[in-house]
Protein backbone atom coordinates (compact mmCIF):
# COMPACT_ATOMS: atom_id res chain seq x y z
CA UNK A 1 0.00 0.00 0.00
CA UNK A 2 1.47 3.32 -1.13
CA UNK A 3 1.83 6.12 1.35
CA UNK A 4 -1.15 8.42 -0.46
CA UNK A 5 -3.62 4.81 0.13
CA UNK A 6 -2.04 4.54 3.59
CA UNK A 7 -3.47 8.32 4.27
CA UNK A 8 -6.88 7.62 2.53
CA UNK A 9 -7.68 4.43 4.40
CA UNK A 10 -6.45 6.51 7.83
CA UNK A 11 -8.81 9.49 6.95
CA UNK A 12 -12.03 7.14 5.94
CA UNK A 13 -11.24 4.75 9.16
CA UNK A 14 -11.27 7.95 11.45
CA UNK A 15 -14.71 8.87 9.57
CA UNK A 16 -15.80 5.29 10.41
CA UNK A 17 -15.53 5.54 13.51
CA UNK A 18 -16.78 9.32 14.00
CA UNK A 19 -19.60 8.04 11.89
CA UNK A 20 -20.33 4.85 14.05
CA UNK A 21 -19.76 6.42 17.55
CA UNK A 22 -22.15 8.75 16.70
CA UNK A 23 -24.99 6.75 15.12
CA UNK A 24 -24.34 4.52 18.97
CA UNK A 25 -25.00 8.00 20.26
CA UNK A 26 -28.31 9.13 18.50
CA UNK A 27 -29.53 5.22 19.04
CA UNK A 28 -29.62 5.47 22.25
CA UNK A 29 -31.19 8.61 22.48
CA UNK A 30 -34.74 6.71 21.61
CA UNK A 31 -33.44 2.54 22.22
CA UNK A 32 -32.70 3.10 26.11
CA UNK A 33 -30.93 0.19 27.99
CA UNK A 34 -30.26 -2.08 24.60
CA UNK A 35 -26.39 -0.94 23.86
CA UNK A 36 -25.03 -4.31 23.46
CA UNK A 37 -28.48 -5.08 21.11
CA UNK A 38 -27.46 -1.81 18.86
CA UNK A 39 -23.61 -2.39 18.90
CA UNK A 40 -24.92 -6.40 17.26
CA UNK A 41 -26.71 -4.70 14.86
CA UNK A 42 -24.27 -2.12 13.46
CA UNK A 43 -21.89 -4.99 13.51
CA UNK A 44 -24.41 -6.94 11.70
CA UNK A 45 -24.80 -3.88 9.09
CA UNK A 46 -21.23 -3.32 8.69
CA UNK A 47 -20.77 -7.26 8.13
CA UNK A 48 -23.28 -6.97 6.02
CA UNK A 49 -25.04 -10.23 7.19
CA UNK A 50 -28.64 -10.95 8.52
CA UNK A 51 -29.40 -10.69 11.97
CA UNK A 52 -32.50 -12.44 13.86
CA UNK A 53 -33.24 -10.96 17.13
CA UNK A 54 -34.96 -12.95 19.90
CA UNK A 55 -36.53 -11.67 23.11
CA UNK A 56 -40.01 -11.46 24.47
CA UNK A 57 -42.27 -8.64 23.89
CA UNK A 58 -41.66 -5.13 24.62
CA UNK A 59 -37.94 -5.26 24.37
CA UNK A 60 -37.21 -2.19 21.72
CA UNK A 61 -36.39 -4.84 19.17
CA UNK A 62 -38.96 -3.24 16.53
CA UNK A 63 -37.57 0.18 17.60
CA UNK A 64 -34.12 -0.54 17.34
CA UNK A 65 -34.66 -1.47 13.88
CA UNK A 66 -36.84 1.27 12.84
CA UNK A 67 -34.33 3.83 14.91
CA UNK A 68 -31.28 1.98 12.60
CA UNK A 69 -32.70 2.46 9.45
CA UNK A 70 -33.93 6.08 10.11
CA UNK A 71 -30.40 6.91 10.81
CA UNK A 72 -29.05 5.51 8.13
CA UNK A 73 -31.46 6.93 5.24
CA UNK A 74 -32.04 3.15 4.06
CA UNK A 75 -35.24 2.36 3.05
CA UNK A 76 -37.43 0.43 5.66
CA UNK A 77 -40.20 -2.00 5.23
CA UNK A 78 -41.83 -4.11 7.86
CA UNK A 79 -43.91 -7.71 7.95
CA UNK A 80 -45.80 -8.59 10.46
CA UNK A 81 -45.39 -12.63 9.73
CA UNK A 82 -48.62 -14.22 10.40
CA UNK A 83 -49.50 -17.82 9.52
CA UNK A 84 -51.59 -17.11 6.16
CA UNK A 85 -48.97 -15.53 5.21
CA UNK A 86 -48.30 -16.02 1.12
CA UNK A 87 -45.20 -16.16 -0.75
CA UNK A 88 -47.26 -13.02 -3.35
CA UNK A 89 -47.46 -10.88 0.09
CA UNK A 90 -43.64 -11.23 0.56
CA UNK A 91 -41.85 -10.66 -3.04
CA UNK A 92 -44.95 -9.22 -4.91
CA UNK A 93 -47.40 -10.61 -7.63
CA UNK A 94 -48.55 -10.35 -11.52
CA UNK A 95 -51.19 -8.07 -12.22
CA UNK A 96 -53.25 -8.81 -15.84
CA UNK A 97 -53.01 -5.66 -18.00
CA UNK A 98 -56.01 -6.15 -20.74
CA UNK A 99 -55.11 -3.56 -22.62
CA UNK A 100 -51.64 -4.82 -23.40
CA UNK A 101 -52.62 -8.39 -23.21
CA UNK A 102 -49.45 -8.92 -20.61
CA UNK A 103 -48.89 -9.40 -16.92
CA UNK A 104 -46.93 -6.25 -15.08
CA UNK A 105 -44.74 -7.11 -12.06
CA UNK A 106 -45.63 -5.14 -8.35
CA UNK A 107 -42.80 -5.47 -6.14
CA UNK A 108 -43.50 -6.66 -2.86
CA UNK A 109 -42.16 -5.14 0.52
CA UNK A 110 -39.43 -7.56 0.29
CA UNK A 111 -37.70 -4.92 -2.12
CA UNK A 112 -36.20 -2.52 -0.05
CA UNK A 113 -32.78 -2.24 2.34
CA UNK A 114 -33.97 -2.82 5.39
CA UNK A 115 -36.67 -5.59 5.83
CA UNK A 116 -38.00 -6.08 9.35
CA UNK A 117 -39.46 -9.42 9.42
CA UNK A 118 -41.71 -9.40 12.86
CA UNK A 119 -42.16 -12.66 14.60
CA UNK A 120 -40.48 -14.62 11.72
CA UNK A 121 -41.47 -18.08 13.13
CA UNK A 122 -44.92 -17.45 12.39
CA UNK A 123 -45.12 -18.07 8.77
CA UNK A 124 -45.43 -21.28 6.89
CA UNK A 125 -42.83 -23.30 4.61
CA UNK A 126 -43.34 -21.37 0.91
CA UNK A 127 -42.85 -17.91 2.89
CA UNK A 128 -40.11 -19.18 4.55
CA UNK A 129 -38.65 -20.81 1.36
CA UNK A 130 -39.40 -16.88 -0.51
CA UNK A 131 -37.40 -15.10 2.15
CA UNK A 132 -34.52 -17.76 1.63
CA UNK A 133 -33.96 -17.04 -1.56
CA UNK A 134 -33.77 -12.94 -1.04
CA UNK A 135 -31.59 -13.52 1.97
CA UNK A 136 -29.07 -16.12 0.14
CA UNK A 137 -29.32 -14.81 -3.18
CA UNK A 138 -30.35 -10.60 -3.17
CA UNK A 139 -32.96 -11.38 -5.66
CA UNK A 140 -36.42 -12.88 -5.95
CA UNK A 141 -38.56 -14.77 -8.89
CA UNK A 142 -41.88 -13.02 -9.14
CA UNK A 143 -43.38 -15.42 -12.33
CA UNK A 144 -40.45 -15.53 -14.55
CA UNK A 145 -39.25 -12.30 -13.63
CA UNK A 146 -36.39 -12.26 -11.44
CA UNK A 147 -35.36 -9.03 -9.23
CA UNK A 148 -32.18 -8.07 -8.19
CA UNK A 149 -32.73 -6.44 -4.44
CA UNK A 150 -30.13 -3.09 -3.57
CA UNK A 151 -26.89 -3.78 -1.90
CA UNK A 152 -27.75 -2.80 0.89
CA UNK A 153 -30.43 -5.17 1.33
CA UNK A 154 -30.66 -6.35 4.99
CA UNK A 155 -32.80 -8.68 7.19
CA UNK A 156 -33.71 -7.90 10.64
CA UNK A 157 -36.03 -11.14 11.55
CA UNK A 158 -37.73 -11.02 15.16
CA UNK A 159 -38.98 -14.00 17.22
CA UNK A 160 -40.98 -14.62 20.54
CA UNK A 161 -39.02 -17.20 22.50
CA UNK A 162 -41.86 -17.77 24.93
CA UNK A 163 -44.87 -18.36 22.30
CA UNK A 164 -45.32 -21.13 20.68
CA UNK A 165 -49.01 -21.63 19.45
CA UNK A 166 -49.36 -21.14 15.57
CA UNK A 167 -45.25 -21.30 15.11
CA UNK A 168 -43.76 -22.93 12.61
CA UNK A 169 -39.84 -23.65 13.52
CA UNK A 170 -37.42 -21.88 11.20
CA UNK A 171 -35.53 -24.22 8.78
CA UNK A 172 -31.63 -24.84 9.08
CA UNK A 173 -30.87 -24.02 5.55
CA UNK A 174 -32.21 -20.77 6.64
CA UNK A 175 -31.18 -20.62 10.16
CA UNK A 176 -27.59 -20.58 8.67
CA UNK A 177 -28.40 -17.51 6.40
CA UNK A 178 -28.29 -15.54 9.76
CA UNK A 179 -25.06 -14.29 10.31
CA UNK A 180 -26.25 -14.03 14.23
CA UNK A 181 -28.36 -14.93 16.38
CA UNK A 182 -28.90 -12.14 19.39
CA UNK A 183 -30.78 -12.64 22.60
CA UNK A 184 -32.06 -9.92 23.96
CA UNK A 185 -32.67 -9.59 27.84
CA UNK A 186 -34.73 -6.88 29.93
CA UNK A 187 -32.65 -3.98 30.96
CA UNK A 188 -31.11 -2.74 34.00
CA UNK A 189 -33.32 -1.45 36.57
CA UNK A 190 -31.89 2.61 35.62
CA UNK A 191 -32.41 2.03 32.01
CA UNK A 192 -36.08 1.18 32.74
CA UNK A 193 -36.26 3.94 35.27
CA UNK A 194 -34.29 6.53 32.07
CA UNK A 195 -37.09 5.27 29.33
CA UNK A 196 -40.02 7.08 31.64
CA UNK A 197 -38.04 10.22 30.68
CA UNK A 198 -38.40 9.61 26.65
CA UNK A 199 -40.94 11.64 24.79
CA UNK A 200 -42.00 8.47 23.69
CA UNK A 201 -43.85 7.55 27.04
CA UNK A 202 -46.17 10.38 25.82
CA UNK A 203 -45.97 10.39 21.88
CA UNK A 204 -46.63 6.61 20.57
CA UNK A 205 -44.77 6.76 17.44
CA UNK A 206 -41.25 6.71 17.20
CA UNK A 207 -41.47 9.91 14.45
CA UNK A 208 -42.82 11.25 17.20
CA UNK A 209 -40.01 10.91 19.53
CA UNK A 210 -37.53 11.05 17.36
CA UNK A 211 -36.38 14.87 16.31
CA UNK A 212 -37.54 16.26 12.96
CA UNK A 213 -34.72 18.68 12.40
CA UNK A 214 -31.44 15.65 12.95
CA UNK A 215 -30.78 14.58 9.44
CA UNK A 216 -29.31 10.61 8.57
CA UNK A 217 -26.06 10.05 9.50
CA UNK A 218 -25.01 8.09 6.43
CA UNK A 219 -26.52 7.61 3.05
CA UNK A 220 -26.32 4.16 1.42
CA UNK A 221 -22.97 4.63 -0.21
CA UNK A 222 -21.69 5.35 3.02
CA UNK A 223 -22.58 2.18 4.97
CA UNK A 224 -21.46 0.28 1.63
CA UNK A 225 -18.08 2.10 1.74
CA UNK A 226 -18.12 1.30 5.81
CA UNK A 227 -18.50 -2.54 4.53
CA UNK A 228 -15.42 -2.47 2.13
CA UNK A 229 -13.33 -1.01 5.58
CA UNK A 230 -14.68 -3.71 7.68
CA UNK A 231 -14.13 -6.32 5.37
CA UNK A 232 -9.85 -5.12 5.00
CA UNK A 233 -9.17 -4.85 8.84
CA UNK A 234 -6.28 -7.21 9.39
CA UNK A 235 -6.64 -10.92 10.66
CA UNK A 236 -3.71 -12.54 11.66
CA UNK A 237 -2.66 -16.30 10.85
CA UNK A 238 -3.15 -17.50 14.36
CA UNK A 239 -6.73 -15.43 14.75
CA UNK A 240 -8.06 -17.37 11.52
CA UNK A 241 -6.72 -20.72 13.25
CA UNK A 242 -8.35 -19.78 16.42
CA UNK A 243 -11.45 -19.17 14.81
CA UNK A 244 -11.25 -22.49 12.68
CA UNK A 245 -10.83 -24.39 15.38
CA UNK A 246 -13.70 -22.85 17.80
CA UNK A 247 -16.16 -24.11 14.74
CA UNK A 248 -14.26 -27.62 14.22
CA UNK A 249 -14.98 -28.13 17.83
CA UNK A 250 -18.33 -27.94 17.26
CA UNK A 251 -18.15 -30.86 14.75
CA UNK A 252 -15.98 -32.89 16.41
CA UNK A 253 -15.08 -32.11 20.24
CA UNK A 254 -13.37 -35.40 19.95
CA UNK A 255 -10.36 -34.35 18.28
CA UNK A 256 -10.24 -31.40 20.62
CA UNK A 257 -10.18 -33.19 23.42
CA UNK A 258 -14.00 -31.98 24.81
CA UNK A 259 -15.99 -34.46 26.06
CA UNK A 260 -19.16 -32.73 24.10
CA UNK A 261 -19.65 -35.25 21.69
CA UNK A 262 -22.91 -36.89 23.39
CA UNK A 263 -24.73 -33.51 23.15
CA UNK A 264 -24.27 -32.34 20.07
CA UNK A 265 -26.35 -33.22 17.57
CA UNK A 266 -25.38 -31.10 14.52
CA UNK A 267 -22.00 -28.82 14.51
CA UNK A 268 -21.64 -25.93 12.64
CA UNK A 269 -20.92 -25.46 9.12
CA UNK A 270 -17.89 -23.63 6.88
CA UNK A 271 -20.64 -20.89 6.42
CA UNK A 272 -20.11 -20.52 10.24
CA UNK A 273 -16.16 -19.85 10.09
CA UNK A 274 -16.80 -17.21 7.46
CA UNK A 275 -19.46 -15.62 9.34
CA UNK A 276 -17.53 -15.37 12.38
CA UNK A 277 -14.38 -14.21 11.00
CA UNK A 278 -16.67 -11.33 9.11
CA UNK A 279 -18.53 -10.43 12.21
CA UNK A 280 -14.75 -10.23 14.20
CA UNK A 281 -13.66 -7.62 11.75
CA UNK A 282 -16.78 -5.48 12.09
CA UNK A 283 -16.51 -5.68 15.76
CA UNK A 284 -13.00 -4.46 15.19
CA UNK A 285 -13.94 -1.59 13.47
CA UNK A 286 -16.82 -0.39 15.76
CA UNK A 287 -13.84 -0.55 18.71
CA UNK A 288 -11.35 1.39 16.65
CA UNK A 289 -9.16 -0.62 15.58
CA UNK A 290 -7.56 -1.61 11.96
CA UNK A 291 -6.94 -5.20 13.32
CA UNK A 292 -8.69 -8.62 15.04
CA UNK A 293 -7.97 -9.66 18.39
CA UNK A 294 -9.38 -12.85 20.23
CA UNK A 295 -11.51 -10.58 22.20
CA UNK A 296 -13.64 -9.92 19.26
CA UNK A 297 -14.07 -13.31 18.12
CA UNK A 298 -15.38 -14.56 21.92
CA UNK A 299 -17.50 -11.64 22.23
CA UNK A 300 -19.54 -12.85 19.48
CA UNK A 301 -18.62 -16.20 19.09
CA UNK A 302 -22.26 -17.35 20.74
CA UNK A 303 -24.07 -14.52 18.86
CA UNK A 304 -23.04 -16.16 15.39
CA UNK A 305 -22.85 -19.72 16.36
CA UNK A 306 -25.88 -20.47 19.04
CA UNK A 307 -28.36 -21.04 15.89
CA UNK A 308 -26.10 -23.12 13.46
CA UNK A 309 -25.37 -25.87 16.44
CA UNK A 310 -27.97 -28.55 17.41
CA UNK A 311 -27.94 -30.20 20.74
CA UNK A 312 -28.90 -33.76 21.51
CA UNK A 313 -31.76 -35.33 23.53
CA UNK A 314 -29.11 -36.09 26.49
CA UNK A 315 -28.14 -32.11 26.48
CA UNK A 316 -31.51 -31.33 27.21
CA UNK A 317 -31.99 -34.13 29.82
CA UNK A 318 -28.89 -32.71 31.05
CA UNK A 319 -30.66 -29.29 31.14
CA UNK A 320 -27.69 -27.69 28.71
CA UNK A 321 -28.27 -24.81 26.43
CA UNK A 322 -26.96 -24.15 23.71
CA UNK A 323 -24.59 -21.23 24.67
CA UNK A 324 -23.76 -23.67 28.16
CA UNK A 325 -22.05 -26.10 25.46
CA UNK A 326 -20.56 -23.26 23.31
CA UNK A 327 -19.05 -21.70 27.09
CA UNK A 328 -17.18 -25.02 27.62
CA UNK A 329 -16.26 -24.79 24.13
CA UNK A 330 -14.64 -20.99 24.37
CA UNK A 331 -12.78 -22.24 27.97
CA UNK A 332 -10.89 -25.12 26.51
CA UNK A 333 -10.09 -23.80 22.97
CA UNK A 334 -6.51 -22.06 23.46
CA UNK A 335 -6.66 -18.27 22.88
CA UNK A 336 -3.94 -17.03 20.50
Amino acid sequence: MSSQETVAWDDLFEEAHEGLSALIDRLESVVVGQRPLLEKLIVALLAGGHVLVEGVPGLAKTRAVRALARALDLPFRRIQFTPDLLPADLTGTQIYRPATGEFDVRPGPVVTSVLLADEINRAPAKVQSALLEAMQEGQITVGDETIILPETFWVLATQNPIEHEGTYPLPEAQLDRFLMKVLVDYPARDAELAMLDLPSVAETSLAESWPSDEPPLFTPDDVLRFRRLAASVQTAPAIKEYVVDLVRATRDPEAYGLGLAPLIELGASPRATIALIRAARAHALLARRDYVTPHDVKSLARDVLRHRIMISYEADAEGLSVDDVLIRILDHIPVP
